[in-house]
């Protein structure tokens, strides 16, 4: 998940009239203003885009997660692309049995993004979810994130949990309930410093007038259009997280998108590359304001891919060729990557003078490294 948010140049947040008392220290090393969620007071009206293309064995499931939800009025928009599979008709069953939903079928098949935006131009509600239809929301998700919508008017942007699952939805354990709050600003360092995208999509939940100034998903970032936007929703409004609970679930399978359109590795960190220097280039945004936030990007980068390259390398065989790919990027990306310590890793694995006990004990250092990070992710989101 990239690097550790510094202590320095992190503004604090003001306490909000009536909040409960800022955790400063959180604050200082990026986990947010920390404060206890209050009560949906009204119903709002949510609206869930569910993008659909072959998934005809996992749409009941998830539009049923949907209309599960209690505390808010919805508006469900099925958008399929053109399936080949049952889709179609399953679509239309759900809406002849609900009138809150509704069904665009595509006559030929667009894409993942255009399918995106074409519901998203639909939408009716004033907060705007993206569903897929292989995930699910947890129960009351969408009140709890529009809670938080609810009372602090200057957020754009909300998201918790996304549980990983793959056949069926796992039982959930339940920490202490909190809100995380950052200003826009401090939430584009923490992702910065990360270098990676630490919203996974289910349990993302927008502003209608924000997206609506978002203009939806970009289509020249088919690989990270979800990870620029929500870098771009930060430049429009603050960011909020719900802590402690699941919002959603992300189901893991062999037809994921990511894994079969895109094949990760490194065409992964050079995706996540190009959103960052796109918004080094936007007139006015932070990394355009803050130079040293590109830099930030780029350094972070630059290292997992060389971790990256040292993995392959312990992997041995074909995996040798990868390993050199990554380490090019991680110069051309951050030329200072050379001085690091796992630069000089990589070149002693690559002239063959490390020990095998040294590759396992880095490989059980990496793992060590990546649980702490991914502990802390579940717990603050960043």
């Amino acid at each position: 998940m990239g690097g550790r948010p510094g202590t320095s140049a992190q503004p604090r947040w003001r306490q909000r009239s009536g909040g409960s008392a800022v955790n400063r220290a959180a604050i200082r090393i990026g986990f947010g203003n920390h404060q206890k969620p209050t009560a949906l007071l009204r119903r709002p009206v949510v609206s869930v885009v569910i993008p659909c293309y072959n998934y005809a064995r996992y749409l009941t499931e998830a539009v049923a997660s949907v209309v599960s939800q209690e505390g808010v009025d919805l508006d469900v928009i099925i958008v399929d692309d053109a399936s080949t599979d049952a889709s179609p008709r399953v679509a239309r069953e759900l809406a002849a049995g609900d009138e809150r939903i509704s069904v665009v079928l595509h006559s030929q098949n667009l894409g993942h993004i255009a399918s995106y935006n074409d519901g998203l131009s639909r939408v009716r509600g004033e907060y705007v979810v993206l569903l897929s239809a292989d995930d699910l929301l947890a129960p009351g998700s969408l009140a709890r994130s529009t809670a938080l919508l609810e009372a602090h008017p200057e957020v754009g942007l909300a998201y918790g949990y996304a549980q990983e699952f793959h056949d069926k939805v796992p039982p959930t354990g339940e920490m202490r309930k909190s809100w995380s709050l950052w200003t826009g600003e401090e939430w584009t360092r923490i992702m910065c410093r990360r270098g990676s995208n630490i919203i996974v999509n289910p349990e993302a939940v927008l502003r209608r007038s924000v997206m609506d100034r978002l203009g939806g998903y970009r289509p020249d970032m088919p690989h990270s259009a979800d990870m620029e936007l929500w870098l771009r929703a930060a430049e429009i409004g603050s960011v909020g997280r719900v802590n402690g609970i699941v919002q959603a679930f992300y189901r893991v399978h062999g037809l994921n998108m990511h894994l079969t359109d895109f094949g990760g590795g490194l065409a992964d960190i050079q995706a996540r590359r190009h959103v960052f220097e796109d918004l080094a280039g936007m007139p006015g945004s932070a990394l355009n304001r803050h130079p040293g936030l590109l830099r930030m990007a780029r350094h972070a980068l630059a290292v997992e891919a060389v971790r990256a390259a040292n993995q392959a390398l312990d992997k041995g065989g074909m995996n040798a060729a990868a390993a050199e790919e990554l380490a090019k990027f991680a110069v051309e990306t951050d030329a200072g990557i050379t001085g690091s310590a796992p630069w000089r890793a990589y070149r002693i694995r690559g002239k063959g003078r490390m020990p095998a006990y040294r590759r396992r004990l880095s490989g059980r250092v990496d793992n060590w490294r990546w649980s702490l990070r991914w502990r802390r992710w579940r717990r603050f989101g960043v």
